[in-house]
């Protein structure tokens, strides 16, 4: 495993500034590319153990972490533009794109705009269609649910720590020194001197509005080699709820949702036969760090075939 640390540099691109962090490395390049407000950060431990064989390279998206927050531009083809960009400035001329959730939008879209650029892709836990999954909301349980938050004004970095880890308890249970980092690169001190989410709320919902709701996936033409990761573990619920709505969740969960992401990865797989699909049964969101040496194991087998 390379144990140095990432250089941390910027990038002026389509008139905005995007962080990313390089670990160095030989081979063919290999980019990370993260989900909703996270950091290129949030791959510290698994993207450098790739390093021995290829150069792996971290990207912030705009509107988040350390990278530059503009008004417009959280669409699929301006993201996309904004990594084109980014690997053009690094002189990458064709790239392996690996991307957790979110960024299953701009491993699709990046594919059919540019496919001459793309080596192979990644999806870790990284849906590009969620469609069918917005359709089935209503039936949640817990959709007229509302959990009252005790509103709280962190002083220190620690305090702030402590509201995530309430806020997130997905987050929370599997917490360790990559979060710490990933979290310091995600807060800002307001002027009032508290802690808060350097993401505002609105670049929040313009990317939701843009590639969660509304966004139809753009046909991929060339046959790029692809490996997925799909999670199907239920997630952990913020406190408050009581044991009859947790465990009605879980029948929500198990008996509506699981049968729907199932589909959804057929449907995935009738697109795209030729793409290897890894079905984690009890997996977390964050596969590549809870499930790490099974994707790790799955994704070196892959990159080196």
């Amino acid at each position: 495993m390379n144990t140095l640390m990432p250089k941390s540099d910027f990038v002026n691109v389509n008139e905005i500034k995007l962080h990313y962090l390089d670990w160095g490395g030989e081979g063919q390049t290999l980019i990370f590319l993260t989900g909703m407000g996270c950091s290129a950060y949030i791959f510290g431990k698994f993207a450098p153990r790739f390093a021995d064989k290829f150069r792996v390279l971290a990207l912030t998206r705009r509107g988040q972490g350390d990278s530059d927050y503009p008004e417009t531009g959280y669409d699929a083809d301006t993201l996309t533009e904004d990594i084109r960009q980014f690997m053009d400035s690094l002189h990458v001329e064709k790239a392996i794109l690996a991307g957790h959730s979110l960024a299953g939008v701009e491993l699709t879209h990046f594919a059919a705009t540019h496919p001459d650029r793309v080596e192979k892709l990644v999806y870790l836990d990284a849906l590009d269609d969620r469609r069918s999954l917005q359709a089935i909301q209503e039936q949640s349980p817990l959709k007229d649910i509302e959990i009252k938050k005790e509103e709280t004004f962190p002083r220190t970095f620690e305090e702030y720590i402590a509201d995530v880890k309430k806020e997130y308890p997905y987050v929370a249970e599997i917490w360790s020194d990559v979060w710490v980092e990933e979290s310091f690169h995600n807060a800002k001190i307001n002027e009032a001197g508290v802690f808060v989410d350097k993401m505002p709320a609105s670049v929040e919902k313009m990317m939701a509005d843009n590639l969660v709701k509304g966004y139809v996936p753009k046909g991929v033409k060339a046959k790029i080699p692809m490996l997925v990761f799909y999670a199907l573990g239920i997630p952990t619920l913020q406190n408050g709820y009581t044991r009859e709505q947790i465990a009605s969740f879980g029948q929500y969960f198990r008996n509506v949702r699981e049968p729907v992401l199932r589909s959804v990865i057929s449907e995935f797989q009738n697109r795209f036969p030729h793409a290897k699909i890894v079905v984690i049964p009890d997996g977390h969101h964050y596969c590549f760090m809870v499930q790490e040496e099974l994707v790790y194991g799955e994704m070196q087998k892959f990159l080196l075939e």
